[in-house]
């Protein structure tokens, strides 16, 4: 146990190094999975399933739900793009089945993601199957269903404004977006934007210890 934690505040320290060089924060432990599974429920939900509508869908709901839970749905990382808030990992996941990727060349990583859905018109996601309800919590479904009822029928220049928010707004072109500044537009204290990232910087943790 003594070890445990010696390991655990040697990686805090180096990874407090990391964010305050580098990014400045910390992020979720990504889980390929589930993510796929919040994909295929949002975009089976929507009529236009265009990237932009599926990815602003999920930023709204994954923001909502970590100020109310402490966690986001989707696990991703946004990065502050022109026209809003962009998932890193599901947006490679695209481009992968789009074929323009820097993993494109990955045949195994094609021959997965296109299991679950196709592009088509460089913009549009075909889903192949439903999600996976065992991914997805109560919690997890509930501000998804919310996200889809508030924005899947808003016109993409109002989607796109609505996303140019406080995070989006303090956050440089193509960098990654901090958690904290969603948690603070959403009005969570100082005292709980702190635990939680903390929690995550525990959760990195113990996901590079598997």
């Amino acid at each position: 146990m003594c070890e445990f934690f010696r390991e655990m505040r040697i990686f805090a320290a180096l990874n407090k190094h990391t964010f305050n060089k580098m990014t400045a924060i910390n992020t979720p432990v990504f889980d390929r999975e589930k993510a796929i599974n919040v994909v295929l429920y949002v975009a089976n939900k929507l009529e236009r399933r265009d990237f932009h509508k599926i990815f602003k869908v999920i930023y709204f709901a994954d923001k909502a739900h970590l100020s109310e839970w402490g966690r986001t749905i989707s696990g991703d990382s946004y990065v502050a793009m022109n026209d809003g808030p962009v998932p890193t990992r599901i947006y490679d996941m695209f481009k992968i089945v789009r074929g323009d990727s820097l993993y494109s060349s990955d045949k195994k990583a094609f021959s997965f993601y296109s299991k679950f859905f196709d592009v088509n018109g460089n913009y549009f996601l075909v889903p192949k199957k439903d999600a996976d309800m065992k991914y997805l919590s109560p919690s997890d479904i509930e501000f998804l269903d919310k996200s889809l009822n508030e924005n899947k029928d808003l016109p993409f220049a109002v989607v796109r404004e609505k996303s140019h928010d406080f995070a989006w707004r303090n956050t440089a072109k193509d960098a990654l977006i901090d958690f904290s500044d969603m948690m603070r537009e959403d009005g969570n204290d100082e005292g709980f934007i702190s635990f939680i990232n903390e929690k995550m910087l525990v959760e990195n943790f113990y996901a590079s210890r598997h």
